[in-house]
């Protein structure tokens, strides 16, 4: 894997690809409440990431609104994986390059070679503007759930939008 962008290579790609979004700092976010408390305030869907490994080293990214809870014994059923558990920090870093914490849609730009499936919350896709961080839990990005989709294209993957609610 070639080394992880930064946050501001992140944002000047978006802007490269002609997305617009607004980005703010504020102190480190690493459990949904810290987030609701630091930057709860913007509009749109603030939304939770799920790095998860499944029985036959296939990963995932997950991703749904911060409130929805995701079942990990059903969500087999619902992305169509095997028996699933959490990705290491390791496996983390190394595929994503992100640490725990900062886990993001977006670190799929370091996800060169394709080997995480992005599984998409349906009804927050359906939301005007998701709220995600820019690869660092201390920064969060605003932009349209439309441009999200534009930035996975971009990358070369093809997040399946899911039922997460069940």
């Amino acid at each position: 894997m070639s080394s992880a962008l930064t946050p501001q290579e992140l944002l000047a790609r978006l802007d490269e690809l002609g997305i617009p979004s607004s980005t703010i700092e504020h102190p480190p976010a690493f459990t949904v409440a810290e987030g609701e408390a630091v930057m709860g305030h913007l509009p749109g869907v603030h939304i939770k990431n799920l790095f998860l490994c499944d029985a036959k080293e296939v990963m995932w990214l997950v991703v749904a609104p911060w409130d929805r809870v995701i079942d990990l014994k059903k969500l087999p059923a619902l992305i169509g994986s095997a028996r699933i558990s959490f990705g290491s920090a390791a496996r983390l870093q190394r595929v994503l390059g992100v640490q725990p914490g900062s886990v993001t849609p977006f670190a799929v730009i370091n996800d060169t070679t394709h080997q995480v499936k992005v599984i998409l919350d349906a009804w927050m896709m359906s939301q005007e503007i998701i709220n995600a961080h820019p690869l660092i839990n201390s920064m969060t990005t605003s932009l349209k759930s439309d441009d999200l989709m534009k930035f996975f294209a971009a990358t070369g993957h093809e997040p399946r939008l899911v039922n997460l609610a069940g």
